[in-house]
């Protein structure tokens, strides 16, 4: 007994120094990563000396390119994209898009992924082919519709940059946004002027990781930030007049979601 102890511990002495050793590197460590969005990315907005995707620059390495805009939505992600290839060519290894606040608060209607066509396909399968009828289905390309502008952003994207990895994000939860009286935001307890809670624009993201073949990280859950509550205004800007962009601590916050998140994608392909 003494004897097996004893290999046992030497086997271990043996291989703890090279365990020990190992090191596992992120993915996404000294990538250079494109930034998609609205005022929570856009570099500009006050409120937050750092954001999220600064802090994944320090931590990772991650060189960000970053195309985010206040007040954009989605229609704005084609522009994005543009300006991307503009100045960087085919120079970089992701995108990440967080988008669909906006689109909430200005009542853009959900609408649907597909409209359906009865075509003639040629079919065999047990039996010899022939033409048969059936319903096809085609992606609704339409700035008019939340679904719609999706469509267009990630045909558009799927086209222009075939070979990189592109993580949706969903929007986070949001609380009052009081700037003035032409620019006075209810908290996301209140449907919009179309009839549709937060929740719809925050299923429509999720859904389009399945329409589009591309991951989907919900930020709105895994963050989770929450200012609803008293207590989770500390996350943001202001406890009284902004509780919709983060501050620094909610960035923070949410730039720990996303690096543990994202160690489980591939960043390059």
């Amino acid at each position: 007994m003494k004897k097996r102890i004893i290999t046992y511990l030497l086997c271990l002495a043996t291989v703890l120094p090279t365990l020990s050793q190992a090191v596992i590197t992120h993915p996404w460590s000294g990538k250079r990563v494109a930034y998609f969005g609205d005022s929570i990315t856009d570099p500009r907005t006050r409120g937050a000396k750092k954001k999220y995707w600064g802090f994944l620059q320090d931590w990772l390495q991650i060189t960000p390119l970053v195309y985010g805009v206040s007040g954009r939505q989605w229609n704005d992600i084609p522009r994005q994209a543009n300006k991307l290839r503009e100045e960087h060519g085919d120079n970089f290894d992701a995108i990440l898009i967080f988008m669909g606040t906006n689109d909430y608060n200005n009542a853009v209607p959900i609408g649907e992924w597909y409209e359906e066509k009865l075509e003639s396909v040629e079919y065999g399968h047990r039996y010899t082919k022939r033409m048969e009828d059936r319903m096809r289905r085609y992606p609704i390309m339409t700035n008019d519709t939340y679904c719609g502008r999706i469509n267009i952003a990630m045909d558009s994207l799927k086209r222009m940059f075939p070979t990189k990895q592109i993580v949706l994000l969903t929007p986070i939860h949001r609380g009052g946004f009081y700037a003035n009286d032409t620019n006075w935001q209810c908290t996301e307890d209140y449907r919009n002027r179309c009839g549709e809670y937060l929740d719809a624009y925050v299923e429509a993201v999720k859904e389009a990781g399945e329409v589009w073949a591309v991951p989907v990280i919900d930020l709105g859950a895994l963050s989770g930030l929450y200012p609803m509550v008293d207590a989770h205004k500390q996350y943001f800007t202001n406890k009284d007049t902004d509780a919709l962009h983060p501050n620094d601590k909610g960035h923070e916050r949410m730039a720990h979601t996303l690096m543990y998140q994202l160690i489980t994608l591939p960043c390059t392909f």
